[in-house]
């Protein structure tokens, strides 16, 4: 059985842990942004340069997509979205929630990380987890809830290729998102994680651990998609045209995500 925890609130703020009081803070007021865990670091610096561009404000709240989709399917006032599975933007549109087919902003990597004092060894393959879980060294493994969070999705994926899944039935704990999980290994509550890259770029995380890229064909792509949202106002609408500029592209790609060309 899965253990099933929940490790800190997530604020407008982002992670807790990766952010702080810092220039990346998004000031009170404006349209409500609700965005994937994996942003919590990129998208403040991308709202407080949307700020300092236009002298407009956005809120922004984190969570897990899936847990997005049906707050907003259930009338919650969100005004832009920007899902971490481009698949919950299809099932908005098709409910007459979002405005057309959105645009593709960024395709995330996932990788594992290992806090200091671990002995999980890793690497992409996931060979060094899979000997600390053979010499009984692994209690437990923080990834997303793969039920409605899209990391958590890929998370599992990556287990099952590498043949661990089966093995770690008992030992996961889940994040109600990806921010939760990370922090959870990064905390050294767990031997190990699997965590989004654009976490693993932050100084905190760095600090705490070791982290390997997992290559993408051990899951399907993480194909991140944003829209706007049925009723969204002409800050709202700024905003979204400012995801697509030069200056969030080159923020989204300093977090380690795969910039897109096109829709």
């Amino acid at each position: 059985m899965i253990a099933r925890r929940t490790f800190f609130r997530v604020a407008s703020g982002g992670l807790a842990f990766a952010l702080g009081a810092g220039p990346g803070r998004v000031q009170p007021g404006g349209p409500t942004v609700a965005a994937a865990s994996d942003l919590s670091a990129a998208l403040p610096e991308i709202a407080a340069q949307f700020r300092r561009r236009t002298g407009q404000n956005v809120r922004l709240t984190f969570g897990s997509s899936g847990n997005f989709t049906q707050q907003i399917l259930n009338g919650a006032p969100y005004e832009v979205f920007l899902s971490a599975d481009e698949a919950y933007v299809e099932t908005l549109r098709q409910a007459g929630r979002g405005e057309g087919p959105g645009v593709l902003y960024a395709i995330g990597r996932i990788g594992l990380f290992s806090p200091k004092g671990s002995p999980v060894q890793v690497d992409g393959a996931l060979a060094g987890l899979g000997r600390a879980l053979r010499a009984e060294q692994v209690s437990k493994v923080a990834i997303a809830n793969p039920e409605h969070a899209p990391y958590g999705r890929a998370a599992r994926e990556a287990l099952q290729a590498a043949g661990l899944w089966d093995d770690l039935q008992g030992k996961l704990v889940l994040g109600e998102n990806v921010s939760q999980a990370t922090q959870f290994a990064v905390a050294g509550g767990a031997q190990a994680g699997l965590i989004p890259l654009s976490l693993a770029l932050t100084a905190p995380v760095k600090a705490a651990g070791t982290f390997a890229l997992i290559p993408e064909d051990r899951h399907k792509p993480l194909r991140q998609r944003a829209t706007l949202l049925t009723g969204a106002g002409a800050t709202a609408r700024a905003f979204y045209s400012f995801l697509q500029g030069v200056d969030a592209r080159a923020i989204f790609t300093r977090y380690g995500f795969t910039v897109p060309g096109g829709r």
